[in-house]
């Protein structure tokens, strides 16, 4: 691993932790700094993170990271709510008193962490999604979808503590994993359906509050003209 490789992965790592905050710039100097390392590898290291497109350069101000678009937020949605309902339903399919159990203790560690530890909730919440998505028997769906939450948190888009309480997005999962313990699939594949669409809703409401005025429409044309989401 090259020094630029060590730069963009550990900037990369704050991204995804909030440890950078999304709300002002940042200079190369004080990253480098930071980094205890030369400008010219940091500078590197931020230009690739720039192509990814997770942080973006403003002339005589620095870097700052991405906000969140209505376009990324209902791009990745519309994958989500194509894939993951569909997950849920085989997981009630092949639901057993092994399977709950594994989803119940998940959903019991978010409930712990839901008062105060956010990195605890969010790390729960995303094991349970994994668990759902192993149950339904695809390793690359779980890997895909792995890979759409990640993009989703490293851009910043959370609705915890912004639209909605820890407390809120736990009483979304519940019934989810009540319907795939139950073995009832199509109960579990419209809690999954109505859970996602809550979340990319919030997304996209908060995508236009801090001034993307087309947050809404990319989200109409993606994500709510699909019959899978009239539905709900």
């Amino acid at each position: 691993m090259t020094m630029a490789d060590d730069a963009a992965a550990r900037i990369r790592g704050w991204l995804h932790d909030g440890t950078i905050g999304r709300d002002r710039f940042h200079s190369v100097p004080q990253m480098a700094e930071r980094l205890g390392m030369s400008r010219s590898p940091v500078r590197e290291g931020l230009l690739r993170l720039a192509e990814a497109g997770l942080v973006e350069f403003v002339p005589q101000r620095g870097f700052r990271p991405v906000r969140p678009t209505g376009q990324d937020i209902a791009e990745i949605f519309a994958l989500r709510i194509a894939l993951e309902p569909a997950a849920a339903a085989r997981a009630a399919n092949a639901g057993s008193a092994a399977v709950a159990a594994e989803l119940r203790r998940h959903l019991a560690e978010m409930r712990a962490a839901a008062r105060a530890d956010a990195a605890g909730f969010d790390a729960a919440d995303e094991q349970l999604h994994a668990a759902i998505l192993d149950r339904a028997g695809n390793g690359r769906l779980t890997g895909l979808i792995a890979g759409l939450r990640d993009t989703t948190r490293l851009i910043g888009a959370s609705t915890a503590g912004r639209s909605r309480s820890r407390h809120e997005i736990l009483a979304e999962h519940e019934p989810i994993v009540d319907a795939i313990s139950a073995g009832d699939q199509e109960r579990a594949a419209a809690e999954m359906r109505r859970h996602l669409l809550s979340t990319g809703r919030l997304l996209v409401a908060q995508a236009h509050d801090d001034g993307d005025e087309n947050a809404w429409s990319c989200w109409e044309s993606l994500v709510e003209s699909t019959a899978e989401a009239r539905r709900v």
